[in-house]
């Protein structure tokens, strides 16, 4: 999305196509400006093919190959453009660089963000501020009122996508833990947020059942992408492994806790909020490659199912006491000088 916004800034006149897949779209829907073309990745290359034909008529000027799949590389493909852009040779995976004729500039140990506003530098873009501007709407904020009710609260969402090895879920008792202490030391209650999956009702069942019923509110699998959105918009802060909804609450300005083990916080962690991820990954690093993090690729996985579990609960609490010390003295500064 800050790309997106520094190409509109830098040419507000200029045709964005965005091909993107039915979730995404679902939490991007009525963004200004852009142009949607929604391709389902469930149906292969029949899908493509659809697409293909779909866009059969237009050509692109530039086609930004933003997206490190083999499938996103196939489907460039059947696209017409004048100009394919890339990630550089070192940063580019399943073979990137091969479908494209122009590389970025190599940009050594980039966080994701940076590696995307990449692409708007190469363009030419200067003013490479951050901007969202994420819409939400009045449904949706209606939607997570009678989720939320009135009292603050925290978001927290406790899976990651369901996907082979992923391994970024932490343990249902260090939530508990940090629910509790939410609860107790600020009265703040919290909302447990996720998809519908069996492991993801499993698991928030299970943090339930482990909390104080007025501590916790179980909405897994009972919003929509929106509805979500609409949560972490008014959220005092936001927990969560490497997914989607702690990205999220970076993009709505809501204070972010990542917590990390399987993946490097450097690289992937809420960008405006780095400073108040639980960084594990070192120790991960040690413990199951036998390697310090400077003898690691940079984007290195550690894919062992108790990466997580070297997180202690206490590492958590502290830095959510941090975050909303720090987020209540911004407040109140703010105020000072506004009085």
């Amino acid at each position: 999305m800050p790309t997106v916004r520094a190409l509109q800034r830098q040419w507000p006149d200029a045709r964005i196509t965005w091909i993107i897949g039915k979730g995404e779209h679902s939490l991007l829907v009525g963004l200004s400006g852009v142009e949607f073309v929604v391709y389902d990745k469930t149906t292969g290359i029949a899908g493509m093919r659809a697409l293909w034909r779909q866009l059969a008529d237009t050509r692109f000027d530039v086609l930004l190959h933003m997206q490190q799949a083999i499938r996103a590389s196939v489907l460039s493909l059947g696209l017409k453009a004048n100009v394919r852009v890339g990630y550089d040779k070192a940063r580019a995976k399943d073979a990137q660089h091969w479908f494209t004729q122009h590389q970025l500039a190599p940009h050594a140990n980039a966080h994701v963000l940076e590696s995307f506003m990449d692409f708007a530098r190469l363009l030419g873009v200067e003013d490479d501020r951050l901007e969202w501007n994420l819409p939400v709407t009045e449904a949706a904020r209606n939607e997570a009122q009678v989720i939320s009710g009135e009292a603050p609260y925290l978001v927290i969402n406790p899976c990651s996508n369901v996907r082979l090895r992923n391994f970024r879920n932490w343990s249902v008792e260090g939530y508990a833990s940090v629910i509790e202490h939410a609860w107790v030391q600020y009265g703040l209650k919290s909302v447990l947020t996720g998809g519908g999956s069996a492991q993801e009702r499993e698991i928030g069942d299970h943090i339930e059942a482990l909390c104080q019923p007025q501590s916790v509110v179980n909405a897994i699998g009972g919003t929509s992408l929106k509805g979500v959105l609409a949560l972490i918009d008014q959220a005092r802060a936001v927990i969560a492994p490497d997914t989607g909804p702690i990205h999220m609450a970076n993009a709505m300005g809501t204070p972010a806790l990542g917590l990390y083990a399987s993946t490097n916080p450097q690289r992937a962690a809420p960008y405006l909020w780095r400073d108040f991820a639980v960084n594990a990954y070192p120790e991960a690093v040690r413990t199951y490659l036998n390697k310090s993090v400077e003898e690691v690729s940079w984007g290195q996985r550690v894919r062992h199912p108790s990466a997580m579990m070297l997180i202690k609960a206490d590492d958590v609490i502290a830095k959510l006491d941090a975050l909303l010390d720090y987020t209540a003295s911004t407040a109140s500064a703010g105020s000072a000088y506004e009085n």
